[in-house]
């Protein structure tokens, strides 16, 4: 059995910056990956060009991770936004900060980022080990055993970096999770995030590709209101996308109500208020021709109308009170049940994973299992788009590095006295 001090376990963007920065001088790394090849999640992010990171000061990240924001901070402020872009420049690979925020290299290529992280493994003497997966682990006094179809190791420490159950055909597949259980860590309930919705009867299939920016929507549950939001929303041929929708889908179950409002900014007494005006003043008019006068997409005017059962002749003098109503709310708080978010397959990241409160949030070291430790999606830690999941990835893998390096080195003064 070979001897290693760490053994991380997924060589994602946490596992290989993990080990990149926990392999110091005279220790043992061992990176092993069941992919082929690593980073092949990586190689898939912001559609092959990496949104590595977002800009702005990190105390204004922590609103981006839901409930878990806070947790996150000891890893946010240990490796902040401005120490990974500068991770990358100093390696000879510009970023660039887009007027959304959105941090890019300057080549638009994941592949660039990884190509750096796996030159600087090599560097610092990692060792990697594609398509080994790992089969089992076992915990003893010393550290841990862990079996592969090829080998067996026997390694100090074990980080756990295998991502979530998101892109299964990248790997994530929900290892992590098995091997926890395994060794008796706990892990809360998984669910996909960042992902579509899709929508009971979609009546807006045919309008795929119409997109809206900074839209409000509310979210509601057996008749009460549990979210309003505010994003960019975007018609699929099967129900609603953009990382508007994709930001709130972490707390959206089947059969919730999606209300959007297509007038922007306006609520519902300011719309009927305006719309009630323009009537008033222009009665020959046909109600068509009112609408056309909102910023609502020409196809998505005669949708509503027909929608709300306004014929496209009508003119203001016989519009009834009771259509009134019906557009105005088609407007306003137009209605949406969710059939499901997407699955996995489509979803961008996991919601759910290793329990927080069963993990040091100051060095990512289980509370459970001594000398075990975690970076990355495998967490209960999903956040907005905009790179808020990589630079949570590097950041956690980075402090899970500081936590290893400290204790091994204690290890080892111990051993010299």
């Amino acid at each position: 059995m070979e001897q290693y001090d760490i053994c991380v376990i997924g060589a994602g963007p946490a596992g290989l910056f993990c080990a990149i920065h926990a392999a110091a001088p005279g220790f043992k790394v061992l990176l092993l990956e069941k992919m082929d090849e690593p980073g092949k999640k990586l190689l898939l992010s912001g559609t092959g060009q990496c949104n590595i990171t977002h800009a702005g000061e990190m105390r204004d990240f922590l609103a981006h991770y839901g409930e878990h924001g806070k947790w996150l901070k000891p890893a946010l402020f240990s490796f902040t936004n401005k120490a990974l872009i500068a991770f990358f420049q100093e390696r000879c690979l510009s970023m660039m900060t887009e007027e959304n925020g959105k941090v890019f290299p300057e080549t638009r290529q994941s592949s660039d980022v990884l190509a750096v992280l796996l030159k600087e493994c090599k560097t610092r003497g990692v060792e990697i080990h594609c398509g080994e997966p790992v089969t089992g682990i076992t915990h003893h006094a010393e550290g841990f055993v862990i079996v592969t179809p090829r080998a067996t190791y026997r390694s100090t420490v074990i980080v756990i970096t295998t991502g979530g159950r998101s892109y299964p055909k990248t790997g994530s597949t929900g290892d992590g999770y098995r091997f926890c259980e395994s060794l008796g860590q706990p892990v809360t309930e998984t669910a996909p995030a960042l992902t579509p919705l899709l929508i009971r009867n979609f009546p807006f299939a045919a309008l795929a590709g119409i997109s809206f920016e900074q839209m409000p929507f509310t979210v509601w549950r057996d008749g009460k209101k549990i979210g309003e939001h505010k994003g960019d929303v975007l018609f699929t041929h099967l129900g609603v996308s953009g990382p508007g929708i994709l930001d709130a889908s972490r707390n959206i179950l089947p059969d919730d109500l999606i209300k959007l409002s297509f007038v922007g900014a306006m609520k519902r007494e300011e719309f009927t208020a305006d719309l009630s005006r323009r009537v008033e003043e222009n009665r020959t008019w046909q109600v068509s021709t009112i609408l056309a006068a909102y910023p609502i997409p020409e196809r998505l005017n005669r949708k509503l109308l027909k929608i709300s059962d306004i014929p496209d002749d009508l003119k203001c003098n016989h519009f009834s009170a009771e259509q009134r109503t019906r557009l105005v709310t088609n407007c306003t708080e137009f209605p949406l049940t969710v059939t499901a978010p997407g699955g996995f397959a489509v979803a961008m990241v996991t919601r759910g994973g290793v329990a927080l409160e069963g993990v040091n949030m100051k060095t990512m070291e289980s509370k459970i299992v001594p000398k075990l430790y975690f970076a990355g999606e495998v967490l209960d830690i999903d956040g907005d788009t905009g790179g808020y999941n990589l630079q949570a990835a590097f950041s956690t893998g980075y402090l899970a590095s500081e936590g290893i390096r400290k204790r091994l080195e204690e290890k080892s003064q111990l051993l010299g006295e």
